[in-house]
């Protein structure tokens, strides 16, 4: 038996979200604040027996903040099981609690968490008239938490994150209407405590490893200690019973030693000194506590572990972050694998960012070795390293899009051969797309280098502020990887950057031409093809598709980059690029020359002469506040990023007031001026409208109003 789905609906992040799962070892992806942890606690919910029974209990914080005012609303955690065991025991089990009944055997089955108002409650909503949102409004003011109550209920068949069906159970609080049937059939029946899944099941959970040396120093979360005492229950009497004798001997020598048998004299003559003896106690001993009881032993003893190469055995806290998790994370195992061999109803491992202080090799390793028979292993984690090797086809992805998580399953609708494609290319470096906010897939590492350095030079926001991951295809197979970006599968902004090709040079044959010559024009011409080939390519795979487009480069990014009116800058490298004093005088005057057959080719030429890779490195260090990003590099990023908040326009205007101030060229009283413009703008006391305007008018000439004017 296997987790098949989980259904959150209201809960914490989740304003309504399906998550699915296969066998084996499935993996939760996400950034930080994304919803792993929530969607976590929500499994445990239902399968963790260890969970305190206040758990069960939710309160206000619990609900979706998105919903507005929760006072009436639902709370729903859904589990969906597959390929329920035949097990004559377990199918009572899920015929009488939590099975889906159709002809008998059951197949899968449904485990639900409902957290609602409780009957008088929701009796009260009922009578409500239709559109009575003043009666609504009135009730809800009476309603608090202890009005609210948990059942666990099974053999539901409802789509609980469907919003019709949440109106048909719960009520449309727009609407005011509310179901008169107080019990809707389809949220299930309840189940008995006595029948609770977690009691029958072998779940383990390994939280997040941020603190192990304190779990180890704290009885209660000391995973030794959980080992230790799950065995003393397995320990034979009469083979404990010399230890008994052992402990009970060397508590009498300890007391008996003549030093503590002085100190407690001198106690007794102390207090009989000071108080009298009317008022002393009437005895005084000093006794050895030390318990002759397996479990009260078993807590004295503590793990020591050699690290490194020497001989030296230290205790957890002096360890590395890295050795002391891993050992954690080994307890944490080992205790799965022992309530795996008490339990055969179902076994589920969840693993909660296990990469924390673990270096790449043992993280790919620990992902790749625990995978354990007849157990369903599930990871959350924000590791490129682990999830470079997830099977694509095992993958949930979490996004936050507001203040609502939504889930993603990225291979949803694929072909095989597509899903292939995508596993094959998902290494290390290019998974960080997977965790993005938004994506730039650009052909090449001129670009690759570049749009970064431009973005952050002229713009003053890096990439990684705008939540946008770069990822270089290497090639201009862009669909391949593309097609993960549509409704179906993740529903994240992705910008493609690519070139046309388009010929800007003569290319008529001409029988006076050079070897070389000829061959460029060819080239010319087979590029230009395969650019318009692509470009209609990804204008039909980005056709009605919201997440996704294309931007062309007209040319190719070195010559359009000149072209934009970057010359000086390519002119700045001519002495990283060539030696002779000729040469770089004729490159100078072509790359100035307003001809771009002249700058279009030299850019090229010199581009091929060191390889476009380091020709984009030494470019980079020309890079600064006056560089012109070509217009259709702009339009990509800020595709990719929306919507462009007025945070984010005030921190780019405030970037270029800082220089245009360091210039020295405008007044004081300009620059005075326009900073109150931005605070103005920031506040929203101003649209932007106005203060681009300003930005315009006050400081003509600054790089950034080319921009500005886009927008």
């Amino acid at each position: 038996m296997h987790i098949s789905k989980l259904q959150l609906v209201n809960y914490r992040n989740f304003e309504s979200a399906n998550v699915h799962f296969n066998k084996g070892v499935n993996t939760i992806i996400g950034e930080n604040g994304s919803g792993k942890t929530n969607l976590f606690r929500a499994m445990r919910l239902l399968l963790d027996d260890t969970l305190l029974r206040m758990a069960y209990r939710l309160d206000e914080k619990d609900f979706h903040r998105g919903i507005g005012d929760w006072r009436g609303h639902w709370i729903i955690i859904s589990l969906e099981f597959d390929d329920v065991s035949q097990d004559e025991a377990i199918q009572s089990l899920f015929l009488h609690g939590t099975g889906n009944i159709a002809g008998g055997v059951v197949g899968k089955a449904t485990y639900n968490l409902i957290f609602r108002p409780k009957a008088a409650v929701r009796r009260k909503l009922s009578e409500l008239e239709a559109g009575d949102k003043e009666g609504l409004s009135t009730l809800r003011a009476t309603i608090s938490l202890e009005d609210y109550e948990t059942i666990f209920t099974g053999k539901s068949a409802a789509d609980f994150s469907d919003p019709a069906v949440y109106k048909v159970m719960v009520g449309d609080f727009e609407a005011v209407q509310f179901p008169e049937e107080l019990s809707n059939p389809d949220i299930g029946g309840a189940i008995p405590g006595m029948l609770s899944i977690s009691r029958e099941v072998c779940f383990t959970f390994v939280q997040a490893l941020r603190d192990v040396v304190a779990d180890f120093q704290n009885n209660r979360t000391n995973p030794l200690l959980t080992l230790l005492k799950s065995k003393s229950g397995e320990i034979d009497p009469s083979a404990f019973q010399p230890i008994t004798v052992l402990v009970k001997n060397l508590n009498e020598a300890i007391e008996g030693l003549p030093d503590v048998g002085a100190i407690r004299a001198d106690i007794r003559e102390t207090i009989t000194d000071a108080a009298g003896e009317t008022y002393s106690p009437r005895s005084l001993s000093i006794k050895s506590d030390l318990s002759d009881e397996a479990d009260r032993l078993f807590q004295s003893l503590k793990l020591f572990v050699g690290e490194s190469d020497e001989a030296y055995e230290g205790a957890i806290h002096e360890l590395s972050l890295g050795g002391a998790n891993l050992i954690y994370l080994t307890l944490k195992l080992l205790e799965f694998k022992y309530q795996k061999v008490k339990q055969s109803f179902a076994n589920f491992l969840l693993i909660e960012e296990p990469e924390a202080h673990i270096h790449t090799h043992i993280q790919k390793t620990l992902f790749d070795r625990l995978n354990y028979a007849d157990t369903q292993v599930i990871y959350s984690t924000h590791s490129t390293h682990i999830s470079e090797v997830s099977n694509v086809e095992n993958i949930n992805i979490l996004g936050r899009r507001g203040g609502r998580c939504e889930v993603f399953q990225p291979s949803v609708g694929l072909k095989p051969e597509e899903v292939g494609n995508i596993q094959r290319y998902l290494d290390a470096v290019r998974n960080n797309l997977l965790f993005a906010k938004s994506v730039l897939l650009v052909e090449g590492d001129a670009e690759e280098i570049l749009i970064p350095i431009l973005i952050k030079k002229v713009l003053g926001l890096s990439l990684d502020e705008l939540g946008v991951s770069l990822v270089n295809i290497r090639s201009t197979g862009f669909q391949n990887v593309a097609v993960l970006f549509h409704d179906d599968r993740i529903r994240k902004l992705c910008a493609i950057i690519t070139d046309l090709d388009s010929i800007f040079f003569d290319t008529t044959p001409d029988p006076l031409d050079t070897d070389a010559m000829r061959k460029a024009k060819e080239k010319a011409l087979k590029s230009q093809t395969s650019g318009l080939s692509r470009e209609a390519t990804l204008g039909a795979l980005c056709k009605d598709n919201q997440w996704l487009s294309a931007h062309f480069a007209p040319h190719t990014f070195e010559v359009d980059f000149v072209a934009a009116g970057n010359s000086a800058k390519v002119v700045a490298i001519l002495n990283d690029v060539y030696k002779d004093a000729a040469t770089i005088a004729l490159a100078k005057a072509e790359l100035e020359s307003a001809d771009i057959a002249a700058f279009g080719r030299r850019v090229l030429t010199m581009a091929g002469n060191v390889g476009k890779g380091w020709f984009a490195i030494l470019l980079g260090k020309m890079i600064d506040q006056h560089t012109r990003i070509p217009d259709y590099i702009l339009d990509a990023v800020f595709a990719a990023y929306q919507p462009v908040t007025p945070e984010v326009f005030a921190s780019i205007l405030a970037y270029r007031l800082g220089h245009i101030e360091a210039s020295g060229q405008f007044g004081a009283q300009a620059v005075r001026d326009m900073k109150a413009n931005i605070e103005c703008y920031r506040r929203g006391e101003i649209d932007f409208d106005a203060v681009r305007a300003a930005m315009l008018m006050a400081f003509p000439a600054d790089e950034i109003n080319a921009i500005l004017a886009d927008f």
